[in-house]
């Protein structure tokens, strides 16, 4: 090869190498989706107006699980029979404010269609597999890239019900699991005093998702990820961005307070507020907060190896760092609803029930609610945008955000890459409502 053609060659990689790619949040999903992007030697420019997994996100807030079971919707039939229970009853695990009602029920109406009979739930429950089978794998891997692979703990995830029929009542799920290839183990209530010996008596059947996750610090978990990024050369602005520059149908920059950050090409990751940017360029996406609430309270010598879900209680009871994260709550009320802290105090209250000793003291420590950004279908919106060259979508994970990343940030930096994608993505399109 003579001079001539070196250079040009050197050109093309170096122009290759200085691509950049603008990804609209630093929450997991966009802290993975960055960095996977960086892997195919292009520079990622990080925008959010928060810390990366600051507060602000739901990848803050929620249990911590990394599971390959999480592949249920929420809607499933039936379903709607519960809907007028839930606005009557305020202490509940799913709630729906009465002044909402009106601006919810086009969702509501979509959400209940979408859980509509179990064909419709187990083609959804597919798709959901393909996001989240690896995630345990992914998760481990990602996390000791960055140094902090003590902070992902691998031993398995536990629900736990009173007796064998509560555990029954919920076969559809649990079978379906097993169809796909998640390793599940059972327990009677012997051996599951032996696996947890501070569970209360009050549970007496659990079942353990053998390679399930927890993250033991999500916000430490988040900032090293935004580390490592920087380390390879990406870059993070603080700010909101709040649409894009566009010519003859392509993307030339993100908008943010006045001015545009140039980039060919950009991912939304924003969480919830991936609607209004979707809205930026004419595409209407029906996305819902899922309000969610947590609260971290001192253990107190009711140790536990395995993060707990109680049939009865809804909630993830999670080992963290900073103490017992009690998680969990649907809340539909809008984004700018004041929080309603009663939610958190109910799940406080509900945890001493959960043990065999009494809490020395289960004062919070802290208390969170956070947005899980939720579409009615229970698929989230990964792919590209007919309306804009150069934009992607990859939000809408609802309450599984944290186990989908790693698959859904894959799936972009293919697209980006301009690549094939290792699935079919036309069911998560944006455009399909």
């Amino acid at each position: 090869m003579n001079n001539s053609s070196q250079t040009d060659v050197d050109a093309k990689i170096a122009s290759q190498h200085e691509t950049k790619v603008a990804v609209i949040g630093a929450g997991i999903v966009g802290l993975m989706t960055a960095l996977e992007i960086q892997r195919t030697g292009r520079r990622v420019v990080v925008i959010d107006p928060g810390e990366p997994g600051g507060r602000q996100a739901a990848s803050y807030g929620n249990a911590g699980w990394i599971s390959p079971s999480a592949i249920m919707p929420v809607s499933v039939p039936g379903l709607w029979r519960q809907v007028i229970v839930y606005l009557m009853d305020k202490s509940g695990p799913f709630v729906i404010r009465w002044a909402y009602l009106p601006r919810l029920l086009p969702w509501l109406l979509r959400f209940l269609w979408a859980g509509r009979n179990w064909k419709k739930v187990e083609e959804c429950a597919k798709l959901r597999f393909e996001l989240s089978r690896h995630s345990p794998r992914d998760h481990q891997n990602i996390a000791a890239e960055a140094g902090v692979g003590h902070l992902i703990e691998q031993k398995g995830l536990l629900s736990v019900c009173r007796n064998k029929s509560e555990f029954l009542a919920n076969s559809f799920a649990w079978n379906m699991c097993r169809r796909l290839g998640v390793k599940i183990t059972e327990f009677d209530a012997a051996d599951l005093r032996r696996l947890e010996p501070n569970i209360s008596e009050r549970y007496q059947y659990g079942v353990r998702i053998d390679e399930g996750c927890h993250c033991t610090d999500l916000e430490a978990y988040c900032r090293a990820i935004a580390e490592l990024i920087q380390e390879r050369g990406g870059e993070f602005i603080r700010g909101k961005a709040t649409g894009f520059e566009i010519s003859d149908g392509c993307l030339k920059g993100v908008n943010i307070a006045g001015r545009a950050v140039e980039c060919t090409q950009a991912v939304v990751t924003a969480g919830i507020g991936s609607r209004e940017l979707a809205a930026a360029v004419g595409v209407r996406v029906p996305l819902e907060s899922e309000r969610g609430y947590h609260v971290v309270i001192a253990e107190g010598g009711n140790t536990i190896t395995h993060p707990i879900m109680p049939s009865d209680g809804k909630m993830g009871i999670t080992p963290t760092r900073q103490g017992l994260r009690i998680a969990g709550q649907v809340e539909l009320a809008g984004v700018k609803a004041s929080p309603d802290w009663r939610r958190a105090e109910l799940l406080r209250q509900f945890v001493p029930r959960v043990f065999q000793a009494p809490f020395e003291s289960d004062e919070a420590i802290d208390r969170w609610m956070g947005h899980r950004p939720s579409t009615p279908d229970g698929l989230p919106c990964i792919g590209a945008t007919r309306s804009c060259r150069g934009l992607f979508y990859g939000f809408g994970h609802g309450h599984t955000g944290l186990t989908q990343a790693p698959a859904t940030a894959k799936l972009l930096a293919a697209l980006v890459a301009g690549q094939e994608p290792q699935c079919d993505l036309s069911a998560m399109s944006v455009h399909r409502f």
